[in-house]
């Protein structure tokens, strides 16, 4: 009988419960994590088969990942090949430079995993969240997206994919990106009734387990 997945998703702050019944509700076994479970080289992370870091506050998540120790071990799990998956402040974290609603760069704990400048809050504040209907290339279509608060990236690497752009006021920017393992989206699919995303990443962490894991 095989395994099911493991996932891990980081329950330190912001909307993880949501991912963790998505994630279950695609077959998996989820982990909250809130301080390394620790007993090898990687800190325990390798028990996992990815990671998720949900929508929050990313500089309170960010503060919190230095004061737990979760900080580099993570980086270095996303570093070796591990899937990553950050929806929203999880995408500030995993991005190598963040801006301030004014465009200015700003300095906060992040993992630095994706070549990607992302802006805060970049649609607005809660009264501008908004719903809408995406096509994500090489996940669905016609997905139902939910937008709170929400980061859009503005500018991105070489080894960076766009899989998906919405009209905002910096123009049609990338909400939706992968870079080898690493993905991560400015909306939440976790609030949505539609699992396709999640299933997709369970099937990225497939192979990555398939394909051996960590190296030894």
């Amino acid at each position: 009988m095989v395994e099911p997945l493991h996932i891990g998703v980081l329950a330190l702050q912001g909307a993880f419960r949501e991912h963790r019944i998505m994630l279950e509700k695609c077959g998996a076994k989820v982990t909250e994590i809130r301080r390394l479970p620790g007993g090898s080289p990687w800190g325990g992370l390798e028990m996992f088969d990815g990671i998720v870091l949900p929508g929050g506050e990313s500089t309170t998540m960010g503060r919190l990942l230095v004061d737990e120790g979760l900080l580099e071990p993570l980086r270095t799990c996303g570093q070796a090949g591990m899937p990553v998956y950050g929806s929203c402040a999880g995408l500030i974290l995993l991005c190598r430079e963040v801006e301030g609603p004014d465009g200015a760069l700003i300095e906060q704990p992040r993992l630095g995993l994706l070549d990607a400048r992302v802006r805060r809050n970049a649609f607005g504040r809660q009264a501008d969240s908004f719903e809408t209907r995406l096509d994500v290339k090489g996940v669905a279509c016609d997905m139902e997206a939910v937008f709170i608060r929400a980061p859009v990236i503005v500018s991105c690497g070489p080894s960076v994919e766009v899989l998906c752009r919405v009209e905002g006021p910096l123009g049609p920017s990338p909400v939706a990106v992968r870079q080898g393992r690493v993905f991560a989206t400015s909306f939440h699919p976790e609030l949505t009734a539609d699992s396709r995303f999640h299933a997709w990443f369970l099937n990225i962490c497939l192979a990555w387990r398939s394909a051996g894991g960590f190296p030894s």
